[in-house]
């Protein structure tokens, strides 16, 4: 679908409204934190009209500058106030696959909104909602009607990529539009990667991700679930037996960060990793109409302040926890979660404990009956520019539970490097690659978490897209 026009002369001049930034309907905490159903409603047209209403059409939209994949926002937004919302659709997929996606969990505030224009003096327009909205929009046409992105006249290349997550799915789409085949390898029964698996449902619906990731199919993209690469093929094994021209490593970072501390190998200690897979992949949301085996607590402690803390923590609530506590050794400021997903954990009852730092996980007969903390009170500025905790002495107290679920982040699974030596990894087991995905072995690119450590999703896809970039020059170079 064509884009239309950037100003059609018989329209009249955009006139900006000055109302506030339109709320986000959301559904009660008291409900919601009851079942997995999404917890944001999205914009109705009226809603999102008036929103994009908002923008004034700036001559310098600041806001591409800091979208990851620059998305054209100032066109979209444009075609939304003009009416015509599949040429909306047909602008945002221009750059950005996964619209309903991204529009649920991508930290726009930090990004697009941060720099949006009218920021400067109050709230921004919000790019993510109407990002969302669009999305919607295009997923409730039937397949044959949504907007496909298009693909390129055939190379006779063929590039595999492993991992479907963010990165993999951005870069299979763009290599489709340059037009390579393309085959995914996804090690899962499900492709997706962290979208399908990490994110609870309530945040981010598996029926959003499959219906995103079956436009791929549309595509021409092959994909092959339950293939662990590094085991079932090497990396050199795709590119010398299976003959595959290019590779594109987007397997992510999911190996979980522990405490290090006594009892943490007593039975209901999770990692947040784990635990939110076995919820996710194995529907534990819809027990008991699925028997998953996941053990559900009820007095959980989940100790982290990132997203994936705040998603492990709602996710227990919802599976009957009569307490969730968040066990977090900064205060409430440095906790790097999105405030929204901050506000929500608090509305739906998720209790803070601030400034604490576990030592011990405490257990009878082999199983968690508690966790003795510290408390905690904050210095100077370490590293990451925010205070660094420090000890109270004799401050210990211990917390009554029956679960405790580790959310510290994640580091690269080391299968991959282990069984292709020739490939450079950093210390920490990322793999190496120039600014645009090429990593020292020839043919082999790489790009997201498996590169830089956890982000997010749409960094994850900038890079996927950028090192989609990179492949078809060094294919095209080959060539030559």
């Amino acid at each position: 679908m064509p884009p239309l026009d950037e100003t059609p002369a018989e329209k009249p001049r955009h006139k900006p409204s000055r109302a506030p930034r339109t709320p986000m309907p959301e559904r009660d905490a008291s409900e919601r934190a009851q079942d997995f159903d999404e917890v944001s409603l999205g914009y109705s047209e009226e809603q999102a009209v008036a929103e994009a209403n908002r923008c004034i059409q700036c001559k310098n939209p600041t806001c591409i500058e800091g979208c990851p994949v620059n998305i054209d926002i100032k066109s979209f937004i444009a075609r939304i106030i003009d009416g015509d919302y599949g040429a909306a659709v047909s602008v945002l997929k221009e750059r950005n696959a996964l619209p309903a996606v991204c529009g649920r969990v991508c930290p726009q505030e930090e990004q697009c909104e941060a720099v949006c224009v009218l920021a400067r003096k109050g709230e921004p327009v919000a790019i993510g909602r109407l990002e969302r909205w669009l999305g919607d929009f295009d997923l409730a046409c039937d397949l044959d009607h949504r907007c496909a992105p298009e693909v390129g006249e055939p190379t006779g290349r063929r590039v595999a990529i492993v991992g479907s997550g963010p990165a993999g799915l951005a870069c299979a789409g763009e290599l489709r539009h340059l037009g390579h085949a393309v085959t995914i390898f996804e090690s899962l029964h499900a492709p997706g990667g962290v979208l399908t698996y990490g994110i609870p449902e309530f945040r981010l619906p598996k029926a959003i991700v499959q219906a995103e990731i079956e436009m791929l199919g549309v595509m021409g993209v092959e994909i092959v679930t339950n293939v662990v690469v590094g085991a079932t093929y090497t990396l050199d094994d795709l590119l010398s037996e299976e003959g595959f021209d290019a590779i594109f490593v987007g397997s992510g970072a999911g190996l979980p960060i522990f405490l290090g501390i006594p009892g943490e190998n007593l039975n209901g200690v999770y990692s947040a990793n784990e635990f939110l897979t076995r919820v996710n992949l194995m529907k534990a949301y819809e027990f008991p109409k699925h028997d998953t085996p996941v053990w559900r607590g009820r007095k959980v402690a989940v100790v982290g302040g990132g997203n994936v803390a705040m998603d492990a923590a709602r996710t227990a609530k919802r599976l009957g926890a009569e307490e969730v506590f968040l066990v977090y050794r900064r205060s409430e400021e440095e906790m790097p979660a999105r405030r929204e997903e901050v506000h929500h954990a608090q509305q739906e009852g998720i209790e803070f404990k601030m400034l604490c730092s576990p030592q011990e996980i405490l257990g009878h007969d082999g199983f968690v009956t508690g966790m003795t903390a510290t408390r905690m009170e904050l210095g100077e500025p370490d590293a990451s520019g925010r205070r660094a905790p420090v000890c109270v002495m004799d401050s210990d107290f211990i917390i009554d539970c029956d679960t405790v679920i580790v959310a510290l982040g994640t580091r690269a699974n080391p299968l991959i490097a282990q069984t292709t030596p020739d490939l450079e990894v950093t210390s920490r087991g990322y793999v190496k690659t120039d600014e645009d995905g090429a990593t020292n072995k020839a043919g082999v690119f790489a790009g997201g978490d498996i590169v830089t450590g956890s982000a997010t999703v749409i960094l994850a896809m900038g890079a996927g897209k950028k090192a989609a970039v990179a492949i078809d020059n060094w294919l095209a170079g080959r060539n030559g």
